[in-house]
């Protein structure tokens, strides 16, 4: 456990430069999507047929594999669109509340059920994050396409989380980076073909930023928390994820000017303290039959 809480914190850490390199809008949301999942495939794969580390899996659990893949896949895409379309904080905010969904799909399809604790961190993080980004954003949201994508990108990421989640009970992390990587990368690059996106005629600081896409905001962040997710509930994982709206405030302060104030640092703690509540063994409150 405490080396799958590393990995996560490591992962965790890596996608949160995600959202300052998609705002750079160097290029399309879904080819950029697509180019993440390709060159990180291209990246694992010597690795995989050098060390013969892919394990063929049974029909059903290498069909969910690939599933885990589109859906991912699907993910990323609109969340590109959503950030690109509006801002990296409302986009964010959206994305985010996953962790509602993930702990609504689980109470309704999985055996494990949410415990008290993670509602009650579920709610304290998710009003810490409201506090970050600025009680303003979260009233004057506009139910546009960025709105709408926005909103689907954390239903897709909380269906994802489940899926893999019962995916890796019965396959290890590195073949199920390899499928999915490669049904993603299909099923982006019919759609990136499908609506005309350009595969090609980028900067050099397009491809730059495609590159730390792959490498460190897919493979490396994705073989952490991949690892994290068999090794801990995926209800907690999707709650700690919470912490990269913390760590992408930092970034944008640091590298795109972004200001930092009061009540940014005070969500911030609010949102540390929510992720906390979830790790707590001992139920906090108990109900009587």
């Amino acid at each position: 456990m405490k080396r799958a809480r590393i990995a996560l914190v490591i992962g965790i850490f890596c996608i949160s430069v995600f959202p300052i390199l998609v705002k750079l809008n160097l290029t399309p949301g879904v080819i950029s999507a697509f180019y993440r999942m390709l060159f990180s495939l291209l990246l694992l794969l010597p690795y995989v047929l050098i060390t013969r580390q892919l394990k063929i899996p049974n029909l059903k659990i290498g069909l969910l594999a690939v599933l885990c893949g589109v859906i991912f896949g699907s993910d990323v895409a609109v969340w590109n669109i959503a950030i690109q379309e509006s801002t990296a904080t409302q986009a964010s905010l959206l994305t985010n509340l996953s962790p509602v969904w993930v702990g609504v799909l689980a109470l309704l399809f999985l055996k494990d059920k949410p415990k008290t604790n993670f509602w009650i961190g579920t709610v304290i993080a998710v009003f810490g994050m409201i506090l970050l980004v600025g009680f303003s954003v979260f009233k004057n949201l506009d139910f546009d396409l960025a709105f709408s994508f926005g909103v689907l990108s954390g239903v897709l990421y909380a269906f994802y989380m489940l899926i893999s989640k019962e995916v890796l009970k019965n396959m290890d992390v590195i073949t199920f980076m390899t499928i999915s990587l490669a049904a993603s990368s299909l099923h982006l690059g019919v759609v990136s073909y499908a609506i005309n996106e350009p595969f090609s005629g980028f900067s050099d600081a397009g491809w730059l930023v495609l590159v730390i896409q792959a490498v460190v905001c897919q493979l490396l962040a994705w073989l952490l928390i991949s690892y994290a997710t068999k090794h801990m509930r995926a209800t907690r994982v999707s709650v700690s994820l919470l912490g990269q709206g913390i760590l992408a405030s930092a970034l944008a302060w640091l590298f795109i000017d972004e200001t930092i104030t009061l009540n940014m640092v005070l969500g911030g703690i609010i949102l540390l303290i929510g992720i906390g509540v979830t790790f707590i063994e001992k139920q906090l409150v108990t109900f009587k039959k």
